[in-house]
């Protein structure tokens, strides 16, 4: 190589190395500091791509979790107004029992009869006061709870319907003349305003008591499995949140093992990149010796 001092190319391939391992360097000191291995997207493009769609994902999931969670709540608020409802409904078989006795003078079955009225119409209150986060529980619509992970192939919707519950019905809305209470299996229980007052109406109450108890019983079944589906449904998402959270990781975080060998590596090369553009400037000194 000639000596000359318009271009010094040693220097210049100095300088452009020790660019390039300070940029490493730097990089490698934000990685050890943040704890992140893509900073910017810069570092991985495709990386920070599938970490933020991952980002995304874990997010609807975590709050999947929460729908479902909330959904229990409300079935589980109708489960136990439906346990006093029960209570109830045992309260008046009592009743008709008693009143289906021929031996009661008439101001006993009277008695009797408005005990049973009060029933229904605690029912009733039952069906209009039992709320959850403000909603009324118990509606012949189904509620809709919607398990996602922010995707539409990811999308599950669960339907749960509580039934109606009202002094006119438990569970499906149908009265006759006799203002008769049906339960969500189809089943009459009478509450007319005449109903135990004679011996012949409390033994046909008595039955349709019964069947209306097996029918607050089914329903609570089909609550109960709402319940467990919902439950179900928040495990598989909190599960799969947590799968794509360390999957996140993964992609992100600094590997620390790694990161500390590059920092010792670009530390030296620094430092002898340094010198070494050091001893290429003053390469050029030597032609000034030509010239003495």
């Amino acid at each position: 190589m000639s000596l000359g001092i318009l271009t010094n190319v040693a220097a210049t391939y100095a300088e452009n190395n020790l660019n390039q391992t300070q940029n490493s360097l730097q990089s490698t000191l934000q990685q050890l500091s943040s704890g992140s291995r893509i900073n910017s997207g810069a570092d991985d493009a495709a990386g920070l791509s599938i970490s933020d769609g991952l980002g995304a994902n874990e997010a609807a999931l975590t709050q999947s979790a929460q729908n479902a969670q909330n959904g229990v709540g409300l079935l589980q608020t109708a489960d136990g107004a439906l346990s006093q409802v029960t209570n109830l409904l045992d309260r008046a078989t009592t009743l008709a029992t008693e009143a289906a006795n021929g031996g009661l003078t008439a101001a006993q079955t009277t008695a009797a009869d408005t005990e049973f009225q009060s029933i229904i119409t605690e029912i009733g209150n039952i069906g209009t006061s039992t709320n959850f986060n403000g909603n009324n529980v118990f509606s012949a619509t189904p509620t809709n709870f919607i398990v996602t992970d922010g995707t539409g192939g990811g999308t599950t919707t669960i339907a749960a319907t509580t039934g109606a519950l009202s002094a006119a019905s438990v569970g499906v809305t149908t009265t006759d003349t006799l203002g008769v209470i049906t339960t969500s299996a189809g089943q009459a229980f009478t509450a007319a305003t005449d109903n135990l007052t004679t011996q012949a109406l409390a033994k046909s109450t008595l039955s349709d008591i019964t069947a209306a108890i097996a029918d607050v019983s089914a329903q609570r079944g089909a609550i109960g499995a709402n319940i467990n589906q919902l439950n179900a449904a928040a495990n598989v998402a909190s599960s799969e949140e947590v799968n794509l959270s360390s999957a996140q990781s993964s992609i992100l975080s600094t590997n620390y093992g790694q990161a500390t060998s590059n920092l010792a590596k670009f530390q030296v090369l620094s430092q002898t990149g340094i010198s070494a553009l050091a001893q290429a400037n003053s390469t050029q000194q030597e032609i000034l010796k030509l010239l003495q």
